[in-house]
């Protein structure tokens, strides 16, 4: 699935910006934003969250529904930068969103709240 190989791709490169592994702050916004610390990238993610409401609510009022795809791109771009800083990948959420197939939202959440 195209998807997926693009999903690995990116979550490749993203972990070839870490600092640890040779990413330069200097050059790589990713770099940049990982060698601050999390609170550098989880602020991004909650600026982008709110983006993506904002245009979903613009779009609902004839805005460009176009926005709430660029915005959700870069809330994506934004959270995999956090999996690569947990040491997470994007194949991991997509077995996690294969794992929920087929069930109900009321169902998984349950699982989760199950010891």
């Amino acid at each position: 699935m195209q998807s997926d190989d693009t999903l690995a791709r990116l979550g490749a490169v993203l972990e070839s910006r870490k600092p640890a592994n040779g990413g330069n702050p200097e050059t790589s916004y990713v770099a940049r934003l990982l060698a601050k610390g999390p609170d550098s990238f989880l602020k991004k993610i909650g600026e982008e969250a709110t983006e993506v409401v904002m245009a979903c609510k613009d779009a609902d009022h004839g805005g460009d529904k176009a926005a709430v795809l660029y915005e959700v791109a870069d809330l994506w771009f934004h959270s995999m930068v956090a999996l690569a800083h947990y040491g997470l990948t994007p194949e991991q959420v997509v077995a996690e969103l294969a794992r929920r197939e087929g069930l109900s939202g009321l169902e998984e959440k349950a699982q989760r709240n199950t010891p």
